[in-house]
This record gives structure tokens, C-alpha cells and sequence, in this order.
């Protein structure tokens, strides 16, 4: 066991190329918890997609769950009460209003295997990318969800959002805005446009919103031919990288002290200085 002091928090992002089954990845998840060390306040996020990924048109219909209900979110409900950690799901299909489409949801589970807060996907990658997959018509099966949320865990303000939200800052600041302090970004981002943009768009955001920023992201080739970029990751405030998972499957942990937050925040104050917090008089 490794004490932390009370403003400490451990930061572990899962990084692996997802298969279509969620055995699996399930197995996969519990082969890394086994690995980590044991820490006091310590959340480790899993990938956009993590449990089902690469498989056929309309292969996440067959698996999709009530939120908070479910054989699959049970599980990762007991990893976390058995590894006594907080653990968030990149994303996984809940139920919603229309039949022919689910829900993208981010889950945290408590230690005690609650089910502490969860997020729909606002923002839905309808792109064309210049890779072996070409097309994405993520709308096509996803429903966009229709709230912020900023989680409490222990007096650690997360945030929620997922890939494609990264590219949207008006996101983050209303998270920062609410007194977010870690930003949580797990995806599936392409080897293509994770090339491009994937450490930009990250530490922006983190520099933007002096937050830590834990990103974990899918890797490698998976069934269906897609392929991902990997290099998951963990950055600081100032927007310096502290940890990069590269392109083979692992993982990264970091601790991190929220004084460091709270030092940078003092010394460069964004958010009293940004006259877009308050109305322009002409």
C-alpha cells in the first residue's frame, strides 16, 4: 500500500487495442488492475470504447445496457470494489429513447462498486479522415447526450467528456467554469488525426483550464481494420506531459498534487483575467 497525502491523488490510464468482445477486454482490464500498485485515492480510466470495439456494422447494439443496470456494468462495478479504486469507463452503449441508437456513456464507479456519475457523449466524430476507414458516421448508431457533468470524488472535481469532445473548449471551460480540476478525455482517437492533433488539442486544454488532464487512448489495429493512435496521456496544468504511453498496450500512473493546481492557478490567473467571464460594458 502507498499513503498519499490528503491534497494526492494516483492517476493511472489503460491503454490496449480493444477487441469486439467484452469478455475479453473485461480480462484484459483485470490483468493490468493486478499489475498496479495498491494507492489510496487512486482512479484509473479505461479508453473510449475500452469493452467493445472493431467489431461489425452495428455490433455495440447487441450489448447495450440501462444505465446503472446490466451484466457488463456490474463487472466493472466489481473491479472496482475488488481493487478498492475509482474506476471510469471510457464509454459504453446505454439504452436511450430511440430504439436504433444508444447512448456513448462515460461510467465512474466508486470503491464501493457505486455508480458515482456518468456522461453522455455531446459531440459526435461525423468526419471524413484519410485512413483505411474514411468515413466515420458516428450519429449514425450514437444518440449525443445532453448534459455537463463534473464528478466528486473525494473533493477531486472530474470532469467528463470523451475523444471527439476535446476539439470543443466551451465544453471544458464550463467544467472549469464549475471548479473542475482533472479533465478526464478517454478515446479512441485515429492513428491519423491522433498524429495531427492529439498532444495539441490535450495540453491546450489543459493550459486553458490550468486542470490536470488524464487521456487514455486506444492502440493499434483492431478487427474491423480501424486503426488508433495510442499514446495515452497524463499532463500537468501547465501543460507539460508527465507521463506518454506510446503505441504498445500498458499502461501509465502519475501522482499528482492538487497544491500544484492551485500554485499555478495563483501565479497566471486565467480566469480573473478573461473578460469573456463577465458582461463587456461597450
Amino acid at each position: 500500500m502507498v499513503n498519499l497525502m490528503a491534497t494526492d491523488w494516483q492517476l493511472t490510464a489503460l491503454q490496449w487495442c480493444s477487441a469486439p468482445e467484452p469478455a475479453v477486454n473485461l480480462q484484459q482490464v483485470r490483468n493490468f488492475l493486478q499489475q498496479i500498485p495498491f494507492f489510496q485515492r487512486h482512479l484509473v480510466v479505461l479508453p473510449e470504447c475500452a469493452l467493445i470495439f472493431g467489431g461489425p456494422e452495428g455490433w455495440q447494439h447487441g450489448f447495450q445496457e440501462p444505465l446503472g443496470q446490466g451484466h457488463w456494468q456490474q463487472q466493472l462495478a466489481a473491479l472496482a470494489r475488488e481493487f478498492q479504486l475509482y474506476l471510469l469507463l471510457g464509454s459504453f452503449p446505454t439504452k436511450s429513447t430511440d430504439p436504433t441508437r444508444f447512448y456513448a456513456s462515460s461510467l465512474l464507479f466508486g470503491p464501493d462498486g457505486r455508480l458515482l456519475a456518468d456522461y453522455q457523449k455531446l459531440h459526435l466524430f461525423d468526419v471524413q479522415v484519410v485512413d483505411n476507414t474514411g468515413s466515420y458516421r458516428e450519429s449514425d448508431s450514437t444518440m449525443a447526450g445532453e448534459k455537463v457533468t463534473l464528478a466528486d470524488c473525494e473533493g477531486l472535481k472530474l470532469g467528463l467528456t470523451i475523444c471527439y469532445d476535446v476539439r470543443f473548449p466551451g465544453l471544458m471551460q464550463q467544467l472549469a467554469a464549475q471548479g473542475m480540476q482533472l479533465l478526464a478525455v478517454p478515446s479512441a482517437f485515429t492513428k491519423v488525426t491522433g498524429a495531427a492533433h492529439w498532444h495539441s488539442l490535450l495540453r491546450a486544454r489543459a493550459i486553458e483550464t490550468q486542470c490536470f488532464v488524464v487521456a487514455p487512448n486506444q492502440t493499434g489495429q483492431h478487427a474491423n481494420g480501424r486503426e488508433t493512435f495510442g499514446h495515452s496521456l497524463i499532463i500537468d496544468p501547465y501543460g507539460r506531459v508527465l507521463a506518454d504511453a506510446g503505441v504498445e498496450p500498458g499502461w501509465i500512473s502519475c501522482r499528482i498534487d492538487l497544491n500544484e493546481l492551485m500554485a499555478v492557478r495563483q501565479a497566471m490567473p486565467l480566469w480573473q483575467h478573461n473578460r469573456f467571464n463577465c458582461e463587456l460594458t461597450p
